[in-house]
């Protein structure tokens, strides 16, 4: 594929193109005339009549033997521009590069390069791009990168590709940083799944490639793991000697479009998202911090209708567009050619496309909780897991986080099975699974149960567990909880840990509270309480997207969990960890500014508690 040739209208400001306006070299002065032919020549390459500019040139290394090597150059720039490359030979053919000066002999040869690659001749393409000791001046130093990937790629070598195509990921825009990032993840998935996962296995944690290869062995089918983001500085700090309301990085545009969809199944979570929001922007009030306008859109939940909503929340004027929602109105974002106003998606697109530019995600996703709870078990010393699984999408998702984050910890899945759906005894099940119960010899100190499920099934579950004598801990994902306290029905979950929210706790300081707002709004309620956390951190956000991309290491603490972004521009959650205690749903840690429990600390097994049932409350739309 190649990133840089696109419309012939859009070739002027192509970032590849040579600047066909440069001086060529004064080895003696220039006459009158030929000082307003140059002029002339620049004038039609200004204007995009490239062809008219290259017989210009020619014309003028008639005239002009000094400078005629330069002249032709310039020629065959021009025509390069116009899309006729194959013109540009014959002029090429006779430049003498030995009077060239500047950065003109390496202009020559990529000029020569691209001929090379258009001639199917690949050796001479990767020798004339990948030449040491060169000198690259910055203006030139895409198009050297993305010469030498489509070389490498015509030469076979596609790891070398996608390695160049890393390199230019950071200084592309637009549809040029979409195109360069499909390339990389082609050329990477062509590299197949088991020499993928060699060399990542061979890398550092810090290596530039290592997320690039997990993202590609994800598209394949593979779970990779998924190791907590650093935490290092929150945003927000107050800055030294400014005005007590100046905080850094804090900054947002002028006008904001809020896009959800106002009816249909996603009716009820739309609705505890935007109150979230809207929560968050007036609690922003109580720091006198600058606010935006804001003006909601109905997306409609379909991919034509998220894209009206886009486009005419741009022609409204809005500088940031906060949604949509779905993953099929994401996907159909994200699939524009143009995206002319920054954009932070409220869930991952259903066709895997990474974000470009200034475009962030920001989701719930299944995937995250698993993948922490395995470093919850590990750092716990628990590293023999038996997995119980409900057939639900969201657990499916998260067992397979949980599995290989617990593979790359060292951990060992001991054994893992569904729970099978419309029946309330699992005792078959749990004898399959032969797991070590407290008159067993194989009970180890380190073997621990995680579940995927919701309350419904858990609380059929754990009082099961304890009949068959298996008292292990055991570590859930939020859906687990529905919410709310219910003491007498989640007596069955006692010592059971999940992670969660920390807004549902009030584990987060300086956000507004959750009972208080719950008591008022049926929204910030049960399940719902999840989305409306979701909705309060995408407000969090907005203020920090651009500080969040150029600073690594920052994060927003917010009300679903601590926020920082990745390299793609995904917004990744840390969460907090809570427990079931006498029935009620208490955060392990006080809040996010406490030490958490130390390494080692055994953790809390199981209790016996009277069996009572309860109906589940709303879970949330998860990515």
């Amino acid at each position: 594929m190649r990133l840089m040739r696109l419309s012939r209208t859009a070739a002027i400001g192509l970032l590849f193109s040579v600047a066909l306006v440069a001086c060529v070299p004064m080895n003696a002065p220039r006459s009158p005339a030929e000082l307003a032919a140059a002029q002339d020549a620049e004038a039609l390459s200004r204007q995009g009549q490239y062809d008219q500019a290259a017989q210009a040139y020619l014309a003028l290394a008639a005239q002009s033997s000094s400078r005629a090597d330069s002249y032709r150059l310039l020629a065959a720039e021009a025509w390069r521009e116009e899309g006729q490359l194959a013109h540009a030979g014959p002029a090429l053919a006779i430049v003498n590069r030995q009077r060239l000066t500047g950065d003109q002999p390496l202009r020559l040869d990529l000029l020569q390069a691209e001929l090379a690659l258009d001639q199917h001749d690949t050796a001479t393409a990767l020798r004339l791009t990948t030449q040491p000791n060169v000198t690259v001046p910055a203006e030139l130093q895409l198009r050297l990168l993305e010469l030498r990937a489509r070389a490498m790629t015509a030469s076979g070598d596609r790891w070398g590709a996608a390695r160049t195509r890393v390199q230019m990921d950071d200084q592309l825009s637009g549809f040029d940083h979409a195109q360069n990032r499909k390339e990389i993840l082609e050329l990477l998935s062509q590299v197949g799944v088991d020499p993928l996962k060699q060399r990542a296995a061979a890398m550092k944690s810090g290596d530039r490639m290592l997320p690039w290869v997990n993202e590609a062995l994800s598209q394949l089918g593979v779970a990779v793991a998924q190791p907590p983001p650093e935490l290092q500085q929150p945003v927000g700090t107050l800055l030294p000697g400014a005005d007590a309301n100046v905080r850094e990085g804090y900054k947002v545009p002028a006008q904001i479009a809020l896009l959800l969809p106002s009816d249909g199944n996603y009716a009820a979570a739309s609705t505890s998202i935007r109150e979230g929001f809207f929560a968050a922007y007036l609690d922003a009030a109580r720091n006198h911090a600058p606010r935006p306008s804001v003006r909601v859109y109905d997306s409609t939940g379909t991919a034509d209708g998220a894209i009206k909503a886009y486009q005419q929340a741009v022609s409204d004027g809005a500088k940031l567009v906060v949604g949509p929602l779905t993953r099929g109105e994401v996907a159909a974002v994200f699939g524009q050619p143009q995206l002319p106003v920054p954009l932070l998606a409220l869930n991952h697109p259903d066709d895997r496309q990474l974000p470009t530019g200034e475009t962030s995600e920001f989701g719930l996703l299944p995937e995250t909780e698993g993948a922490q709870a395995a470093d919850r078990m590990v750092d716990r010393g628990l590293r023999r897991v038996y997995v119980m699984i409900t057939g639900d999408d969201f657990a499916q998702r998260a067992a397979s986080a949980f599995k290989a984050e617990l593979a790359a910890r060292g951990g060992e899945l001991a054994g893992m099975t569904p729970l099978p759906a419309g029946t309330a005894s699992y005792a078959g099940v749990l004898a399959g699974l032969h797991l070590p119960t407290t008159s067993s010899t194989t009970a180890s100190a380190d073997t621990g149960i995680f579940i995927s499920m919701r309350p419904a099934q858990a609380r059929l579950l754990l009082p099961q567990l304890h009949i068959a004598q298996v008292n292990l801990p055991v570590f859930a994902t939020s859906h687990i909880y529905a919410g709310n306290d219910d003491a007498a029905a989640n007596n069955d979950l006692n010592g059971v840990e999940f992670c969660d929210a920390p807004w549902l706790f009030d584990a987060q300081p300086g956000l507004p509270s959750h009972d208080d707002i719950a008591a008022r709004l049926p929204a910030a309620n049960g399940g719902g309480a999840r989305l409306f956390a979701f909705g309060m951190d995408a407000w969090n956000l907005v203020p920090y997207l651009d500080w969040l991309r150029a600073h690594p290491g920052s994060y927003v603490p917010g009300a679903s969990g601590q926020l920082t972004a990745d390299q793609f521009g995904r917004v990744r959650r840390v969460l907090i960890w809570a427990q079931f205690q006498n029935g009620l749903a208490r955060p392990l840690s006080g809040n996010l500014q406490m030490d958490d429990v130390p390494s080692g600390t055994p953790p809390t097994t199981v209790e016996p508690a009277p069996a009572t049932s309860s109906s589940d409350a709303a879970q949330p739309v998860s990515g």
